[in-house]
């Protein structure tokens, strides 16, 4: 299955270290980070996990959910938790997925749905594309897909750059240009005309016709 934003996520039910969970029922009116691991005790994915303790708050003021998922055993889940909060100094109290039928990783596209065994049989390389970030709305739409290769650690703090901008978009009518931050300058959306802006943004500096900047929306 290939995934492309604007498609709604797959919905799941899956053994988590937070128990029994159903993806959509756990969303419900948030939005939702699903990150996945292809095996535990893989030392980038151990630096980023606790990374993600870290920042789960950051998460939470913006209205994130966070779950994790590893090509891995629940029990090997907990025992992970153990290093990482040894290693990184913060303990992962976010529900991580025990994908160990693959079900979800392939749900995702993440692995072939040919794919077969179970995580048993397999080892890291095989599971290497397992190095997703998916962000996804409100309303169960895919928003952001990122990718990574197993030697490069995520940069967490580029995804929550990317859900600042991703979130004042769909609050205004707006988009964010390259390097931006929150509360730098954005500019009005092609979509929406001149007579449009005017009623919404008064003025603009216009560098371009089509690059219509303005100061970012508060709220």
């Amino acid at each position: 299955m290939s995934l492309r934003l604007g498609d709604t996520a797959p919905d799941f039910t899956a053994e988590t270290t937070a128990g029994t969970i159903g993806f959509h029922d756990w969303i419900r009116d948030s939005w939702a980070i699903l990150f996945s691991h292809p095996k535990d005790f893989t030392p980038i994915c151990t630096t980023e996990l606790g990374r993600l303790a870290v920042l789960e708050r950051e998460f939470d003021r913006r209205g994130v959910k966070v779950m994790g998922l590893s090509v891995d055993a629940l029990s090997s889940h907990e025992k992970w938790a153990d290093d990482i909060e040894q290693t990184q100094g913060a303990r992962p109290d976010y529900p991580i997925i025990a994908d160990t039928d693959l079900a979800v990783s392939k749900l995702y596209g993440m692995l072939p749905a040919e794919t077969a065994g179970t995580y048993e049989d397999r080892t890291p390389a095989d599971n290497q594309t397992v190095r997703n970030v998916f962000l996804i709305g409100p309303d169960k739409k895919i928003k952001l897909i990122l990718v990574y290769p197993m030697s490069t650690g995520r940069n967490f703090d580029e995804v929550l750059r990317a859900i600042d901008s991703i979130q004042l978009t769909a609050r205004h009518l707006v988009a964010t240009p390259v390097d931006w931050t929150a509360g730098e300058d954005v500019v009005i959306l092609p979509s929406v005309s001149n007579e449009e802006a005017e009623k919404i943004f008064g003025s603009w500096n216009a560098p371009k016709p089509y690059i219509r900047i303005v100061p970012a929306p508060v709220g």
